[in-house]
Parts: C-alpha cells; structure tokens; sequence
C-alpha cells in the first residue's frame, strides 16, 4: 500500500484522543477569526519526512520561527486545500501538481485569532525548494517518525502577560520547532502513530 493510502486511511479511522484546540485561554468563543490553512508536506520515501520552513528574523510577526508553508485564506481562494497549495507555492515554489493532497486534520485556533486548517499531502522526495526569501530563510526536513513520536514533545511553561500559558516544544538538528506549528504536530502525533 502507498504512503498516500495508507495516510488516507489513518486519517479515516476516528479517534478518541484528546486534541489541541487552541494555543491558550480563550476569553471569547464567538470572537471573529481569520481562516488559515497550512500544508503538511509528507515525502514519499521508505522514512517519509515533513517539510518545515523557518521565517526570516528580519519579519514582524513570528521573526524566525519554524512553520508549515502556509497563511491566511484569502478571497480568491476557492477553499482551505486551496489557500495551502497556493501559500506553498508562494513560499517554497512547491508546485501544487505535485501534492497529492489526503485531507484536512485537526483544526487549530491561535490566541492571536487565527483558525488554522492543517492539510495533510504527499510530496515527491528529493524536491528542490526555492524559498521566496521575504518569507523563507531556510526549508529543511525532519522525520515523521521523530515528530509523532511523544517522547520528543516538551511542554513547556511560561508566564506571559501576567498569565500562565504553556506550549510545545521539540528540537531537531539546531531547529527549535514550538507553538502553533508543535501544537498542530501533537495533535497529529495523538491521531496517528508511527509506523502506520
């Protein structure tokens, strides 16, 4: 069975876990949020791995952080899966045809009121990525098998803003991979385990 059908199948299959709906206290339920939605490249090898982006330190939201290719839905989107490609290749030039696209996971909302649709796709292995470099300082891959796996997520705890919040945290080859985007990968890590 293919990587792709063997997500697929995974991805059908309900589970009872305790996911990640948000990244901290949310005050206000019914409060407007913008649509985003990110791709979760998985590449088809014998070791699939995921591909990860780290923003530019020089940006003004999220300087240097590590993310999924992804962003806000805008208008011409015709939906999530759609807003994924067309951000992925913006940031990475990753060509949309080359995505075979599972599904959606788990959705994730940001305290900073964000709601994020993660997109689960195959990808060819050993693409070459050309990051768009106002987005893009470096594009590097980690292996599924280490990000689903439980032991390498750190909780982390912190007071911010005179409140207690706490966050993920895993570290992978000088990489620090932490908020949204670990959060997102916990909650994949508690759908699907490894090997499938």
């Amino acid at each position: 069975m293919t990587l792709a059908n063997r997500l697929r199948q995974a991805l059908a299959l309900e589970h009872g876990a305790d996911l990640i709906a948000h990244d901290g206290p949310v005050v206000d339920l019914g409060a407007e949020t913008t649509a985003a939605a990110v791709l979760i490249p998985i590449t088809d090898r014998a070791k699939p791995g995921v591909i990860l982006t780290r923003r530019p330190d020089t940006m003004r939201k999220h300087p240097g952080q590590v993310a999924f290719p992804g962003g806000r839905v805008d208008p011409e989107d015709a939906d999530v899966f759609a807003a994924a490609l067309r951000e992925a290749e913006e940031e990475i030039a990753l060509p949309p045809a080359f995505v075979d696209i599972i599904g959606s996971v788990d959705p994730y909302r940001t305290v900073t009121g964000y709601a994020i649709t993660p997109i689960m796709g195959v990808i060819p292995p050993d693409l070459r990525f050309t990051p768009n470099p106002e987005e893009v300082a470096a594009v590097f891959e980690v292996p599924l098998g280490f990000l689903l796996n439980q032991a390498n997520h750190e909780l982390r705890h912190v007071n911010w803003n005179g409140e207690a919040r706490h966050y993920w945290e895993m570290h992978w080859e000088g990489h620090r991979i932490w908020g949204a985007t670990a959060a997102m990968i916990v909650n994949l890590s508690r759908r699907f385990t490894w090997p499938l």
